[in-house]
């Protein structure tokens, strides 16, 4: 380089130099790229990078005018000395005593004004310093990497070398420049290499240690882990080969996609994959079947997600082996949705697969069936056996109609048959056939052979319903229905079937609201005695008949809600009602008119046979003040053959207070000529069956000889359902003459039937009139 009569000519050397410089900073920096925690690799490659800005700059110190040489040498005197601090900082890391972000800034700030301070000395006196400070440093990276060993000692060496070889130019002057830059070049190649052998141990120390320490983390793991390269499984933790069955991970190299997946998945799991290692999807969420290597089922759920291992890409497993847990969900699923008695599927069962029917629009058949007198046979045999019969007829069934319908049990003893089909109807009908061929075949047992019956209903989609419960309610009413025709019965589902059901059912709750709410009230039928056509009837007493007042439907008749009560068990607070009711009627008229005529009240099966009724229409009476002999308590057949002792006893404690007890509906039921002289009654009612036909001789002949009865049995006679002057006098005739009927008066309110009792005065008798022949 010459600074004569022409411009500065830059010798080639300084290109060579500025050329190692930046090759060997641009490799250090590409190999900490790869692997971030190597910093020194970019501290040093760095510190080459401003290298390469020296011998430019100092060739333009040299040849420039003033004021470019003074810029050229303090762009020489800050390249040398951050060059000098970033190769400090990377010895730092090489010998793991990184400097604190604080030290850094303090020592950047310390560099910057040197180069201020130095930069007025000129050259060369401005560059002794930095010199002088890159062999101090290279003095303490040799102490710092020493202990080192290895590639690192070597790169101390080499640092101390090039940090001293700087010291040439202020020793030697400017003739050694050239020899500076040769040295300085092999220098930095050395250097660049010993670091990049450094960095390779480093990182190959690095991944063994991660790679032991993640071993050591997963060996004692319950969930199984595995490192996966394309179709190469490359570790696989103690954990998975449990899992899958293996002894160890040289059995299952290369087969594990094979042997552990079902072919339908293998091609998503191998996609899968694909993108984990190409970083599409950062993690990846599964689950499914399995196989371990002996072919036993298995279910897995499975978390992956990319990492490095051994210098490339891979996908890591985590794999919860969660087959305990599906197989008790699933046995707790068979379980609510199968049968435990019969293992057949239940309601629920039976539900979901209507409604999945019904979704699809698919024309099918529901047949319900349920074993008649089921009851009785458990009663007479023993729930055991019962339950034998029932197993034996759900299997008889399952096999008898496999492949046509499928079979399941809702409870009890009955059960639904389902049957897919284009023509329901048909299908429906084909069933039925099959269910009476297998029951005309009796059901062995061990021992044992017994014939069932059973009734079925039957209900058809669409044509029935398109929801699920509608279709079972249909198909329940029909059975309902079917159960009123003796044997094997079938019944298809008719509207009026549902309407009566849910009719029931809405008498049923609604009786209790009404209880509840006092809708009930009496009206008073008159009880007159007739003597003879002239003369006028007499008022001899009431008989107290319940009305509904409903707030929808208006006034209701017994008809329409006493059988409702029965079934329910409300006829006894039904009853308890009416004697509660008619009872302060009676104490209001006699406070009134100083008098009253006896009044009946109807009394039910549960309340006569209930043990404390006569306590409590004794204390009924003595709350109203009402005399016994006022009050008549009218039972039916039924009860009085059914339960022939307790009412006995009932009725003789009725008679003992002064209490007449009727017996209603006469003529009608089971009486017998024993029942009559055992049972301590009154009074007998002939029903209104036997008065509809009078006067036809034989229905006056059948009238006269319970009359004729009566009077041997000294009991007083009341005939009901008088409607006719002819009934009245065929009546009197046969010697009966106590009636009521529409022929004397219809059931009348309070108020109406008052005016009866004050137009009789006190001329009434105090009860029915005897019978006279």
């Amino acid at each position: 380089m010459t600074a004569a009569d022409g411009p500065a000519v830059i010798d080639p050397l300084y290109f060579a130099s500025t050329a190692i410089c930046l090759a060997c900073g641009v490799a250090l920096l590409l190999a900490w790229r790869r692997d971030h925690n190597q910093s020194f690799l970019r501290m040093v490659g760095l510190a080459f990078l401003l290298h390469a800005l020296l011998p430019g700059a100092y060739a333009l110190a040299r040849s420039s005018p003033a004021p470019a040489s003074l810029i050229a040498l303090g762009v020489l005197l800050l390249a040398a000395l951050f060059s000098a601090g970033l190769i400090l900082m990377s010895v730092a890391y090489l010998a793991e005593r990184p400097l604190s972000k604080r030290e850094q800034r303090i020592g950047a700030a310390v560099l910057a004004l040197g180069a201020l301070v130095l930069l007025p000395l000129g050259e060369p006196q401005a560059l002794v310093v930095p010199a002088l400070l890159n062999g101090l440093l290279g003095m303490v990276a040799l102490l710092w990497l020493w202990e080192r060993g290895g590639a690192e000692r070597l790169a101390g060496v080499l640092l101390v070398l090039l940090l001293l070889n700087a010291l040439q130019l202020f020793f030697f002057g400017h003739e050694v420049v050239e020899r500076q830059m040769v040295a300085g070049m092999v220098l930095r190649l050395g250097i660049t290499l010993a670091l990049l052998h450094a960095a390779g141990r480093r990182s190959a120390e690095a991944s063994q240690f991660a790679r032991e320490r993640f071993e050591r983390l997963t060996e004692h793991s319950h969930q199984g882990v595995a490192v996966i390269r394309g179709e190469q499984m490359l570790y696989a933790n103690p954990a998975l080969l449990r899992i899958y069955g293996l002894a160890s991970l040289q059995e299952v190299r290369t087969l594990w996609r094979e042997a552990t997946m079902p072919e339908a998945e293998r091609a998503t799991g191998r996609e899968r994959h694909r993108r984990l290692i190409a970083g599409e999807s950062e993690r990846e969420d599964w689950s499914g079947l399995r196989y371990r290597f002996d072919g036993t089922p298995i279910r897995l759920r499975f978390s992956a997600w990319r990492v490095d291992w051994d210098g490339g890409a891979a996908e890591q497993v985590i794999v919860t082996d969660e087959t305990v847990q599906h197989d008790a969900t699933a046995a707790l699923l068979h379980q609510a949705t199968h049968d435990e008695l019969t293992g057949l599927p239940n309601r629920s069962a039976l539900l979901a697969r209507l409604r999945e029917l019904c979704a699809a629009d698919a024309g099918f058949a529901l047949l319900l069936l349920d074993v008649d007198r089921f009851k009785l046979f458990n009663e007479a045999h023993g729930p055991s056996l019962g339950d034998e019969v029932l197993r034996a007829l759900a299997a008889r069934l399952a096999e008898t109609l496999r492949g046509e319908a499928e079979t399941m049990r809702l409870g009890e003893d009955e059960f639904a048959l389902l049957a897919p089909a284009d023509d329901p109807e048909r299908a429906a009908h084909a069933l039925a056939q099959h269910v009476r061929a297998l029951l005309a075949q009796p059901l062995a047992l061990p021992g044992q052979e017994f014939f069932l019956d059973v009734s079925m209903g039957v209900s058809l989609h669409p044509a029935h319903g398109r929801g699920a419960e509608a279709l079972l309610r249909a198909a329940n009413a029909a059975m309902h229905e079917a159960k009123s025709v003796p044997g094997v019965s079938l019944q298809f589902a008719e509207e009026r079937f549902e309407r009566g059901s849910g009719a029931t059912l809405l008498a049923e709750q609604a009786l209790r609201a009404g209880l509840r709410d006092e809708q009930f009230s009496l009206v008073y039928q008159p009880k007159v005695e007739v003597r003879s056509a002239a003369r006028p009837p007499l008022l001899v007493g009431f008989e107290a008949l319940v009305r509904w007042d409903h707030p929808v439907s208006g006034r209701m008749s017994p008809l329409e809600f006493v059988p409702a009560s029965e079934r329910t068990g409300m006829v006894r607070a039904l009853g308890a009602l009416i004697l509660e009711r008619a009872c302060a009627q009676l104490a209001r008229w006699r406070a009134d008119y100083g008098h009253a005529v006896p009044v009946a009240v109807n009394v039910s099966p549960l309340q006569l046979l209930d043990p404390g009724f006569v306590d409590e229409v004794l204390a009924l009476l003595a709350r109203h003040g009402v005399p016994p002999s006022l009050l008549s308590l009218e039972i039916t057949e039924s009860v009085a053959v059914t339960h022939m002792e307790q009412a006995r006893g009932r009725i003789a404690r009725f008679r003992a207070h002064g209490i007449d007890v009727a017996l209603d509906d006469f003529g009608t039921g089971f009486s017998s000529l024993n029942m009559l002289r055992s049972l301590p009654l009154r009074t007998v009612k002939i029903d209104r069956s036997l008065v509809e036909p009078l006067p036809a001789p034989d229905a006056t002949a059948v009238v006269k000889a319970i009359c004729d009865l009566a009077t041997t049995l000294d009991l007083y006679v009341i005939a009901e359902g008088v409607e006719t002057p002819a009934q009245s006098e065929a009546l009197r005739a046969a010697g009966c003459t106590v009636m009521q009927g529409y022929l004397y008066a219809r059931p009348l309110a309070p108020a109406e039937a008052a005016r009866w009792l004050d137009r009789a005065g006190g001329d009434g008798a105090p009860g029915v009139i005897r019978l006279r022949r």
